[in-house]
């Protein structure tokens, strides 16, 4: 990757003068079916580009309880866009239409209107659960027949093919626009992209300079984007086997508990209950013996297979794990 970095042609894409981001960019728009993409620095910008581009202010975007959109992006739709959000709990963070019944604000001037569904697909704090694809056909058939547009959180889809099977442009089809993230699994450093039509993304690179994300010589980093493309899509089974075995090694520690109890991708979310004091003490411990894990609440942790952990790696840290004793 760093090799492919080092050789790319650049030029200024602010200008659209960029050969290698170009590349990446059609490529990206062509596997999903959708007419253009724009290259952004993060998902997070991914994201809020994508309900900059579908309401306007005193709307609403109708989203989990637990997604990305609403909890990690420092309520970014309101601050960037003057949009509101209206969250919806949803087990394992899937929204389905039976919890949307009574969703549409009324056509009245006391309420914000309600103009957006947004999707997360795997959904993070759902535990890396996926979507089924019949799911979200239901859900954007609903979506259309209110008036709404769809866009999917889809920085982890890359993981949902891998372990379905099922191909990038069937996903797209359902999506309005779709936001994608080279730095997770693919394991790029930097790079995400927002797709849509074509007159969408014209729009779409007018926010990206709003927000902050014109970068010029960028070729350098969809060159990374470009490698991950090529070489990291099919791989991404083994992080899904490294997350089962490492959650069996922490279902079998006393006072840890999984949750979601399922793994179905890379992402293992987990609480530390009693005699465990804290999820604190449970990194601190792991990071002793070389293991890290990130604390996400005062008795919540997660756990991320990727292309730099090994197979290995992963058979070291489950021994580690199931090691563990409280003090």
């Amino acid at each position: 990757m760093l090799a492919a970095m080092m050789a790319a042609r650049v030029g200024d894409d602010v200008f659209g003068e960029d050969p290698t981001v170009r590349t990446l960019e059609e490529r990206t728009a062509a596997l999903f079916g959708k007419e253009a993409a724009v290259f952004v620095p993060s998902g997070t910008m991914a994201n809020q580009i994508a309900v900059r581009l579908h309401c306007q202010p005193q709307d609403e975007a109708l989203v989990e309880a637990t997604s990305h959109i609403y909890l990690w992006e420092a309520g970014g739709p309101a601050a960037l866009s003057g949009v509101t959000c209206r969250p919806i709990p949803a087990p394992g963070g899937q929204l389905r239409v039976s919890h949307l019944a009574d969703a549409i604000r009324p056509n009245d001037y006391h309420y914000v209107r309600t103009r957006l569904l947004c999707l997360e697909n795997t959904h993070n704090r759902g535990g890396g659960t996926i979507y089924p694809l019949g799911e979200v056909a239901q859900l954007a058939a609903w979506a259309r027949e209110h008036g709404l547009a769809v866009h999917m959180d889809g920085a982890r889809i890359w993981n949902a093919m891998a372990a379905t099977g099922i191909p990038a442009a069937h996903w797209g089809q359902y999506c309005d626009t779709l936001a994608v993230c080279f730095s997770k699994g693919l394991g790029a450093p930097v790079g995400s992209m927002i797709l849509g039509s074509r007159e969408q993304m014209v729009q779409a690179r007018r926010y990206r300079k709003l927000f902050g994300g014109g970068m010029r010589q960028a070729g350098y980093l969809a060159a990374a984007c470009l490698y991950a493309l090529d070489h990291h899509i099919d791989r991404l089974i083994e992080d899904h086997a490294h997350a089962q075995q490492l959650a069996q090694a922490i279902a079998d520690v006393r006072g840890l508990k999984l949750t979601p109890p399922e793994v179905q991708s890379n992402l293992i979310w987990f609480e530390a209950e009693p005699p465990w004091t804290s999820a604190q003490q449970v990194a601190e411990l792991l990071r002793q013996r070389g293991v890290l894990v990130a604390v996400l609440g005062p008795r919540l942790l997660r756990a991320v297979t990727h292309l730099d952990a090994s197979a290995e790696d992963c058979r070291y840290a489950a021994e580690v794990f199931r090691s563990l004793r409280p003090a």
